[in-house]
């Protein structure tokens, strides 16, 4: 008897499938890229505007700036255009001096014109307040990057979103017709990124070469699931020849 079952190949599916699958995948690389986007307004792009590399920013962002704070750092970064230069100068200069409570009242002007109306408790959006002298001296404290609380927070989400991720997008993949050796490298590769660059977060705050593996993991998985999409795509949707479809049976006596 002959053994002619296969498993079930992407251009297989029922149309139920193919569409479901479709609107998955269409979804999660609209949202990578949205999270890339993002990444790059809030991370990337203020670092630019210091004069610094994305290198050097992933060093500031998890190892800190211990030549300066969290507050001169947003002073002239994200937050450069949102003063006046000499209101700017005024402030740096309060927290180099010591960021005493006395001098508080010469900034606090400043601070209410430019920056209370978003930077306050009540305003329910994720930027530190600046409505106070409590909540600004700690701004104005020396930059150590990240908690430890903190860093375990953020690593054990991404840990389990971008492994149930994966594990879908991988799943999907693994029903293309791609060699089985490259198969296996892709579904693999963003797993052995996602860990990499994960445990760099913490490794950067001690050593700073450690800021480009984040930087190559992170774009390892980008390419990984730009891959584990458009294959799928592609291999559901092109136009195909019935003749590549033909299989070559063993002749029989």
């Amino acid at each position: 008897m002959e053994r002619t079952s296969q498993a079930q190949t992407l251009r297989e599916l029922s149309p139920v499938l193919r569409t479901l699958f479709t609107a998955f995948l269409l979804t999660i690389g609209f949202g990578y890229l949205a999270a890339v986007f993002y990444l790059f307004l809030v991370d990337i792009d203020p670092h630019l505007k210091m004069g610094m590399r994305t290198i050097a920013g992933i060093e500031m962002k998890y190892r800190g700036q211990p030549s300066g704070s969290r507050l001169e750092a947003a002073l002239r970064g994200a937050m450069a255009d949102k003063l006046r230069p000499e209101e700017r100068d005024t402030i740096v200069g309060w927290v180099r001096g010591g960021a005493k409570q006395a001098g508080f009242g010469q900034i606090k002007p400043i601070l209410d014109r430019n920056c209370v109306a978003c930077h306050n408790a009540k305003s329910g959006l994720p930027v530190p307040p600046l409505d106070s002298f409590e909540a600004v001296a700690k701004l104005a404290e020396t930059d150590r990057g990240p908690s430890l609380a903190q860093l375990a927070r953020v690593s054990h989400v991404h840990l389990f979103g971008l492994s149930f991720i994966f594990l879908l997008t991988g799943t999907i993949f693994a029903l293309s017709t791609a060699a089985p050796a490259f198969k296996l490298t892709v579904v693999a590769l963003p797993f052995v990124a996602i860990w990499a660059d994960i445990a760099s977060w913490w490794l950067t705050r001690y050593e700073p070469l450690f800021a480009y593996v984040v930087f190559g993991g992170g774009t390892l998985m980008g390419a990984a699931l730009a891959v584990q999409i458009l294959i799928p795509l592609w291999q559901m949707w092109a136009p195909h020849s019935n003749a590549t479809a033909a299989t070559v049976q063993p002749s029989k006596p």
